[in-house]
């Protein structure tokens, strides 16, 4: 029986492989988990209200792109966040959460051929998995990109040579960046907007982080795109309620981009997309709608960034993150660190080579763990001073 070559050589995927990892040794302590982006603090209580009030709904199709009410509400989100006019007819498709986006935007936009070579899909390294799996999927060459300290944790695109450049469809950025919650300044997004006008590729920038932050709201690529007087169809924005709304299991989230773009990624759905049900896209409707549960929850995030601060704030290396809710912590070796941890004292992190690629003969997450803060604090607090006493004593 025959199986496909293109997905033979995949490592195993992160947290299957955390758990072949660590399972097989009784934990040292009180589990204390910190490995997955899973909020925890409380959603809307009315969300349910809504998804019961809308309940017959689940006795009709949904519509795949997206209702009116929630593409309007998605629309005027952003054009209260970011000082942006889309349209919500043709500039706007719903997601069942961003990752399906983030595929399928790949699956719908990138070319066979680019200048008459293989295409290549540019990525941040480390990075969120679905980024080289939608390269693999298209046929395109992955290539991954460092995003260290040395380059302020996020790509430096521009440092490629031209002949990758000029075969570049798509390059996928993450700001705020997960695992390391670097942000990427106005001067960054007109960098990587010029270099992918230059060279004619697409940016797909995944900002599911963009409202968890300290004090500055992180600027968006669709809103420097438009001071710039980009091609529409240039930039391409992934957001989702997941982390902004403690709503991961909810699965809303959004595309947004040039009418062009959003066109040929509607076509695509209505062959492959799985609709979210429509009790569930009038709930997201009325959540895209709210902002005061957001500003509660950014409270929630601002308390934690004090606590690790408070806790982690002399262990060398230490890096306070920008935005977002996880540590990027250094250590000698992650996978190590990570076994360690769980061995004497039950605390359960990720290793960073998990998150990472080997490319040019380095993994650039090999000497780090990844740690959430998604726990409640008390838990979270003692989560990481059990890891500070473990690991850096």
């Amino acid at each position: 029986m025959k199986f496909p070559e293109r997905f033979s050589n995949l490592p195993a995927y992160a947290f299957p492989r955390l758990r072949a990892l660590l399972d097989v040794h009784a934990p040292g302590g009180d589990v204390v988990h910190m490995t997955i982006g899973e909020p925890k603090h409380a959603f809307p209580a009315w969300v349910t209200d809504e998804i019961v009030a809308q309940a017959q709904g689940f006795n009709s199709y949904p519509p795949n792109e997206g209702s009116p009410a929630l593409r309007c509400a998605i629309a005027d989100w952003v054009g209260r966040r970011y000082g942006v006019t889309v349209d919500a007819d043709t500039q706007v498709m719903a997601l069942n959460g961003t990752r399906e986006g983030l595929y399928n935007a790949a699956m719908a936009l990138c070319p066979e051929i680019k200048g008459g070579k293989q295409p290549v899909i540019l990525s941040p390294n480390p990075f969120y998995q679905v980024y080289m799996i939608a390269a693999i999927s298209v046929g395109a060459e992955p290539r991954f990109v460092p995003a260290t300290g040395q380059s302020g944790h996020l790509p430096d695109y521009a440092s490629l040579p031209a002949d990758v450049l000029n075969r570049t469809a798509i390059a996928y950025i993450c700001s705020p960046a997960n695992p390391q919650g670097a942000v990427a300044t106005k001067s960054y997004w007109q960098d990587l907007i010029a270099l992918a006008e230059r060279y004619d590729f697409k940016i797909f920038a995944d900002e599911c982080y963009s409202e968890i932050y300290r004090d500055t709201p992180p600027i968006g690529a669709l809103e420097v795109a438009r001071e710039m007087g980009a091609d529409p169809d240039r930039v391409l924005i992934f957001h989702s309620l997941s982390k902004r709304s403690n709503l991961p299991g909810l699965r809303s989230g959004f595309i947004a981009g040039g009418t062009e773009t959003i066109k040929r990624t509607k076509l695509l759905r209505s062959y492959a997309g799985a609709p979210l049900p429509t009790p569930l896209q009038a709930a997201a409707a009325r959540v895209w709608a709210d902002e005061d549960h957001v500003t509660e929850n950014r409270r929630l995030y601002a308390e934690k960034y004090a606590i690790a601060d408070d806790i982690l704030g002399k262990v060398p290396g230490y890096v306070s993150p920008e935005a977002g809710f996880f540590l990027w912590l250094p250590v000698a070796d992650g996978e190590a660190a990570t076994l360690k941890l769980w061995q004497e004292t039950g605390v359960r992190v990720l290793p960073g080579a998990y998150l990472s690629q080997d490319a040019d003969g380095e993994n650039p997450g090999r000497g780090y763990i990844r740690v959430a803060m998604v726990a409640p604090k008390d838990e979270m607090a003692r989560g990481l001073t059990t890891l500070r006493d473990c690991l850096f004593a």
